[in-house]
């Protein structure tokens, strides 16, 4: 069987018509092409929330971004503490102040090296029972 484009060598439309050829032809273009036009009507049944804004937007005054550390980082941490005075020893025991060092959560990943007994403003459950153990 000869093929659809050999059979219509010659053609100059190639049995579309004059137009449909061109292009998106009688879709009425493609994608959302039209949604504004000639495609409004399906545009309101299948997609009415297409146009417009939905939801809010947070203000970024009301945001806020905790800085948090793992447990197994105090002992990398443990210079830059020290650097600012923010790390004591009492014994074996290291006393780190987390909070004035900008740092707001301790969370429980990794393994706690030496004894710490650390300030902070908020400490996962895990991190808390990690320290506690380690002491």
């Amino acid at each position: 069987m000869v093929s659809k484009t050999r059979k219509f060598r010659g053609s100059r439309t190639h049995g579309r018509g004059t137009k449909a050829g061109r292009g998106a032809g009688k879709r009425g273009g493609t994608g959302n092409a039209g949604l504004h036009k000639h495609k409004f009507k399906s545009m309101l049944i299948y997609a009415p929330d297409h146009f417009g804004r939905h939801g809010f937007k947070r203000p970024a005054a009301a945001m806020s971004y905790p800085v948090a550390v793992n447990v197994g980082e105090l002992p990398t941490l443990a210079p830059l503490l020290k650097e600012k005075g923010l790390l004591t020893s009492e014994g074996a025991v290291n006393v780190a102040d987390l909070t004035g060092a900008g740092i707001d959560r301790l969370l429980g990943g990794g393994k706690v090296e030496g004894k710490w007994k650390v300030r902070v403003a908020h400490a996962s459950r895990l991190a808390q029972e990690k320290v506690e153990i380690a002491q």
